[in-house]
């Protein structure tokens, strides 16, 4: 089921929270989102093959696969895009990823050239033009790829985090937003400490984002932040969050 996040009457933001199999345990819940905009539509993140069935009939309530603009790419892992290949020839989407993933895109695809729909993003980010909207890729190299973006609605003021905020909850958890910071850290401070490169990557991120009118941080698993008190929270947090190579010493690095 679709939960709406964001509805102005001509734009809106839907996330799908229940689109993987999660009874026998043996696979990381994550979230599928869609931005529409007037007769535009993007998908970010939508998924593996566990989530394409699904996520395709969902998605016709809102807005039909056949029209789809884009398909944005937070980076390259398996819950993010493996579904591609049936993306691209069920639709006529673009794809946006880090250019560092260009060559590595066609490996989810069947051996015919989509080169032409696929768009790397500059390390830099860039404005991608929606309808009458721009969503903005933001740089978030390192968190955890090293050819990572982030996607920032300007309308919705929401940002679509990848696995910056990442929290290992059920899909029942996942539609809910955050209500007691403190508690659900015990969701996400694992994750965050391994998967996110250092400090000082996180404190970067943390600068770009204030500099934003962000209501929202929605990430690829799990729960969302809603509210500018909660995103602060999490902004505090992150920004003084000793994490990846932090943590490492020689004793992490021994032959078995």
């Amino acid at each position: 089921m679709a939960v709406e996040l964001f509805n102005n009457g001509t734009h809106a933001c839907l996330a799908f929270y229940d689109l993987v199999d999660e009874e026998a345990d043996h696979a990381v819940q994550c979230n599928q989102f869609l931005i529409v905009d007037g007769q535009h539509g993007a998908l970010i993140d939508p998924g593996g093959n566990m989530t394409y069935s699904g996520l395709l009939m969902a998605m016709q309530r809102f807005f039909p696969s056949r029209d789809l603009d884009y398909i944005f790419a937070t980076h390259a892992d398996p819950d993010i895009i493996a579904s591609l290949n049936k993306w691209m020839v069920a639709t006529h989407c673009k794809v946006m990823i880090s250019r560092l993933w260009t060559r590595f895109i066609p490996h989810f695809t069947t051996g015919k050239d989509y080169t032409h729909r696929i768009a790397g993003i500059p390390d830099e980010g860039m404005n991608i033009p929606l309808g009458q909207s721009k969503i903005k890729a933001l740089p978030a190299h390192f968190m955890h790829s090293e050819g990572n973006f982030q996607f920032y609605d300007p309308v919705s003021k929401i940002l679509f985090s990848g696995d910056m905020g990442a929290s290992l909850v059920d899909h029942d958890q996942a539609a809910q937003p955050v209500r007691d910071f403190d508690d659900h850290l015990l969701t996400m401070i694992g994750f965050h400490r391994r998967y996110m490169i250092s400090n000082k990557i996180c404190r970067f991120w943390v600068n770009m984002v204030r500099q934003l009118d962000v209501e929202m941080i929605v990430p690829q698993h799990g729960c969302r932040f809603e509210g500018k008190a909660m995103v602060n929270r999490f902004l505090d947090w992150i920004e003084n969050l000793q994490c990846g190579i932090d943590l490492m010493t020689q004793s992490n690095y021994r032959a078995p």
